[in-house]
């Protein structure tokens, strides 16, 4: 037993990080990897120390996500940031910053299933097959919805980069003191 409390906690940090990037919530996040950890040690005789104990909790912690979704999504706040108003604030002006921002706004514009295969493939390091069988799809629907995911990433961060070069340019503009 104390085996497989050691096998299971040294997966916990991988489990919290895949799980903040589906929720982009940290306490959410934590919620949804204790009930992973909760349903795990519940039937801990279903392993079977058959596969990888990471692959195993993965497609736990997918399908806690996928059974609590409409809770969460009622639950939910979401502000826009362009709601926000933005006080005492200079538009970014680092390029690196507005690529990973313009990232980041493509990642949650995603598909719910295509940003699910990107953040196991991207962020996690799965390979094809494990990432596909924690999602339970076939290789070929994973490899799908990478490609599908890729490509409107692809779009979505040409044009949010282009929106905040825009953004950039048309407040130097307007601020003389900037010039």
């Amino acid at each position: 037993m104390d085996e497989l409390h050691g096998l299971i906690a040294r997966e916990i940090p991988h489990l919290r990080r895949y799980a903040l990037a589906l929720l982009h919530n940290t306490d959410a996040a934590d919620d949804l990897v204790q009930d992973c950890l909760e349903r795990a040690l519940r039937k801990r005789q279903l392993w079977g120390r058959q596969g990888s104990m990471r692959r195993w909790l993965f497609r736990m912690l997918y399908n806690v996500f996928l059974n609590t979704r409409h809770t969460r999504r009622r639950d939910r706040l979401v502000v826009p940031l362009e709601a926000v108003e933005p006080t005492m604030t200079e538009s970014p002006r680092q390029e690196k910053y507005v690529e990973c921002r313009a990232i980041a706004q493509g990642l949650n514009q995603l598909p719910a299933q295509q940003y699910a295969a990107i953040m196991l493939i991207a962020l996690e390091g799965c390979a094809y097959n494990e990432a596909a069988w924690i999602l339970g799809v076939p290789v070929g629907t994973l490899r799908s919805r990478l490609s599908r995911g890729r490509e409107t990433l692809r779009t979505l961060t040409e044009t949010y980069e282009h929106e905040a070069r825009a953004r950039t340019w048309s407040t130097t503009m307007e601020s003389p003191g900037l010039l």
